[in-house]
């Protein structure tokens, strides 16, 4: 390469960013929990890469953190792609060159059916987005956080209480959050020689970040019932207090629940 060909190629390459304090990066960023996790982790100081499939609503995220936009970087993203979750990582590299903290959130739900009724397009989609996408982002995480300097990071997953108890006609999401309390406990080993730890974090209800009414649950014996919440508040609170660990220290598991939410024996 020649010094002119050398010099066009670092003009087309993005400016490396000085982080602010440590570096996260929250999947599904552009709404939800993972808007709200986005959101407290700046607000704690954290330097944050949003991922998601929708530009104009990472940007939305990004402009209520009404923080220096330095802090924040917006990257559309399909995490079901082996190639856009490659890419996504070539943007978290080549803008601050570290990562410590991956919070695989994005999800996807599908209607509640028998296994009889249940569309394999539905099944694809659920187990894609929740468990592949997990996978994906967790291999690209591993290969950047086992070769920085100073090497290692921690990965929190966003399973569920149907990690451990399902609910009725839930097959798609049961399955997928059981795949991913698998990669949580396998990742958590793997990690150890690289100073990679690995956790999960299971939340139960949390009331509509909208406002609205929440909507009735289907019990083990087929009746409904509107259940209690917590506000989204407890969650962040508790992914915080697991982000915020040394690296000598993990919280493998944390389960937050409204006290009264059927969880233990529910069926």
């Amino acid at each position: 390469m020649t010094r002119s060909d050398k010099t066009r190629s670092d003009r087309t390459r993005p400016a490396r960013t000085q982080p602010h304090g440590r570096v996260a990066l929250v999947t599904g960023g552009g709404s939800g929990l993972g808007r709200a996790s986005a959101l407290a982790l700046l607000d704690a100081g954290w330097t944050v890469v949003l991922a998601g499939r929708r530009k104009d609503a990472l940007e939305e995220t990004a402009a209520l953190a009404e923080v220096d936009p330095g802090r924040v970087l917006a990257v559309p993203t399909d995490i079901r792609s082996p190639e856009e979750v490659a890419r996504l990582f070539d943007a978290v590299r080549d803008r601050y060159d570290r990562l410590d903290l991956l919070f695989n959130n994005a999800g996807a739900a599908a209607p509640r059916r028998p296994i009889t009724e249940t569309p394999f397009r539905d099944w694809n989609r659920v187990l894609d987005t929740i468990a592949t996408g997990a996978f994906l982002c967790a291999r690209e995480a591993f290969r950047l956080m086992s070769t920085q300097t100073p090497q290692g990071g921690r990965i929190i997953n966003n399973g569920a209480p149907s990690a451990y108890v399902p609910r009725p006609n839930s097959l798609a999401y049961t399955a997928a959050k059981h795949a991913v309390l698998g990669l949580t406990k396998v990742l958590a080993l793997d990690g150890r020689p690289y100073g990679i730890s690995c956790g999960q974090i299971d939340v139960g209800n949390v009331a509509p970040l909208d406002g609205s009414p929440q909507p009735p649950a289907m019990q083990a014996d087929g009746t409904m019932a509107v259940e209690a919440t917590i506000p989204v508040e407890r969650f962040t609170e508790a992914l915080l207090l697991m982000a915020s660990q040394p690296p000598d220290t993990s919280i493998q598991s944390l389960v937050v629940l409204p006290t009264t939410m059927p969880f233990v024996g529910r069926g």
